[in-house]
């Protein structure tokens, strides 16, 4: 069959699956602990996240990701992969009633990728200098065929505990077959610059609220401050620091959204000493500060579910 028929054939199967599996808007787990589906039938404001490493894949609409200054767009005809935690702005830039946003998102163990590339056995091409952690790959048919069948098995429950590992290892490695494979495959190194990252990134997403000290941070990946500071930056698009204080502003923002805390317990709870240097960080990266901020967005939300 022609590739593109392939294409065609495996993503109105895949809709038609996510939306069977997510039948109303929003975000809903399955059967399959690492596969989460999103449906949703509006454009959405910008919305904050861990990304873990993980495959985002769409089957209609289109979605952005953000990561400092930088945008990646996915719909498709491709999907986006994360290697390491990364602070990421989503934001659904197609959608509506007649054709809603349906994507799916899975997320992945760097073991596993280590497993798959030791069965490939070829040697494997990494630039010297790192990259980021975050890529766009064109999606291949034999990758979204991949992923049908791992959808299908939501409707046999009983199969998954079983064929769901199998199916989801053929989807890694259609992922490290692609043009980006070598980098993925390059954050699962044990000892390799961006595993060292990888595991920073881990220790500074455990403990966002105690102050970040670099040089013993860098010392416990073994690398020296600069060299960290180097990496860092090539695979987040930010500094340590920066990077902290976007986990830190993130987590302070859901906390005043979803649990109603006040700006200043907020501050203290994700690790600020002054509440005034949390406002003033806080508007210098959303565009206004705390209490306003949360009133507006608190108020879109409720004008998208009267609209809704």
């Amino acid at each position: 069959m022609d590739e593109s028929l392939r294409m065609e054939q495996a993503l109105r199967q895949l809709a038609l699956l996510i939306r069977r599996h997510a039948p109303s808007n929003g975000t809903h787990r399955t059967a399959v602990a690492s596969l989460t589906l999103m449906h949703t039938a509006q454009l959405s404001e910008p919305l904050e996240s861990i990304y873990k490493p993980s495959i985002c894949v769409v089957a209609q609409g289109a979605k952005t990701a953000a990561l400092a200054d930088e945008t990646f767009r996915y719909d498709p005809s491709t999907y986006l992969v994360t290697s390491v935690e990364l602070p990421i702005v989503g934001k659904i830039v197609e959608a509506s009633p007649e054709i809603p946003y349906l994507s799916l998102k899975l997320s992945f163990d760097a073991d596993v990728i280590l497993d798959i590339m030791k069965e490939m056995n070829r040697p494997v091409r990494v630039p010297a200098e790192g990259c980021r952690g975050i890529a766009v790959n064109r999606t291949s048919p034999a990758l979204l065929e991949a992923i049908v069948r791992l959808m299908q098995l939501l409707d046999a429950p009983e199969d998954v505990p079983v064929l769901a590992p199998l199916v989801i290892r053929e989807i890694l490695y259609r992922v490290l077959q692609s043009e980006q494979g070598a980098l993925l495959h390059h954050f699962a190194i044990i000892g390799s610059h961006a595993h060292n990252i990888a595991r920073a990134i881990q220790s500074i997403n455990r403990q966002y609220d105690r102050p970040l000290a670099i040089e013993q941070l860098a010392k416990s990946v073994n690398m020296s401050a600069s060299a960290f500071h180097k990496h860092f930056k090539r695979v987040t698009a930010m500094s340590p620091l920066q990077y902290q204080k976007t986990v830190r502003l993130q987590q302070a923002r859901r906390l005043m959204l979803a649990e109603a805390v006040q700006a200043s317990e907020a501050a203290f709870r994700v690790g600020y000493e002054s509440p005034s240097q949390f406002s003033r960080e806080y508007a210098r990266m959303y565009g206004r500060p705390p209490v306003l901020d949360v009133r507006e967005l608190r108020d879109s939300v409720a004008n998208s579910d009267a609209l809704g």
